[in-house]
């Protein structure tokens, strides 16, 4: 079992990081969060779940222990497959996660592509104990995390970016990170940002 891979980081994109341990590159799978935790780095060190099934064997990577162990346990939850944790863990930060379960704030997990009233109430009940367990500091609500950004341009620009074909979570969290950054940036430019990121 691989548990971690330290190597240098040979090409990145949002979804996909490509790690060179000893001349081998190793593709793996990342959340937007470990995205932005490695982006602009030489070398890098991601900790590793393995996915191996008849017609497939994938890596899934992660800046940090505690999302690793955050993705093991949603994976753990029936009905959730490896590509909707990564959804899930791309459109919040662990210790947001770990706070929306800990109070059973349903109404932001069904705010997430891929995941309707049945899954979050069933990540909320299966989850909510073992959360504890993992020590990692909740936040109260993702929203109570985030500066204020104009609303306006915001929803524009996820309108424009889906109608292109990207999906709405992780669109949502880059467009909110570049409106965080420019406050005042106009649609457009937004736009163009978000599409060099996505």
């Amino acid at each position: 079992m691989i548990e971690y891979l330290k190597g240098t980081l040979a090409d990145l994109s949002p979804a996909l990081a490509i790690v060179e341990c000893h001349g081998v590159g190793y593709g793996v799978n990342i959340s937007l969060n470990t995205f932005s935790a490695i982006q602009g780095k030489q070398e890098v060190k991601l900790w590793i779940s393995e996915s191996i099934r008849e017609d497939a064997y994938q890596l899934w990577g992660f800046s940090t222990r505690a999302e690793r162990e955050l993705f093991l346990l949603l994976l753990g939850v029936s009905g959730i497959g490896a590509a909707t944790c990564r959804v899930i863990l791309s459109s919040m930060t662990v210790a947001e996660l770990a706070g929306i379960i800990s109070e059973g704030n349903d109404k932001v997990l069904k705010s997430v592509k891929g995941i309707g009233p049945k899954a979050a109430q069933r990540i909320i009940v299966e989850l909510r104990d073992k959360i504890g367990s993992l020590g990692i500091d909740a936040a109260s609500t993702p929203q109570a995390q985030m500066p204020a950004v104009n609303k306006e341009v915001m929803d524009e620009a996820v309108a424009a970016l889906s109608m292109l074909g990207f999906s709405p979570a992780p669109t949502h969290k880059v467009v909110q990170k570049i409106l965080q950054d420019e406050p005042d940036a106009p649609v457009e430019r937004v736009i163009k940002l978000a599409l060099k990121m996505l």
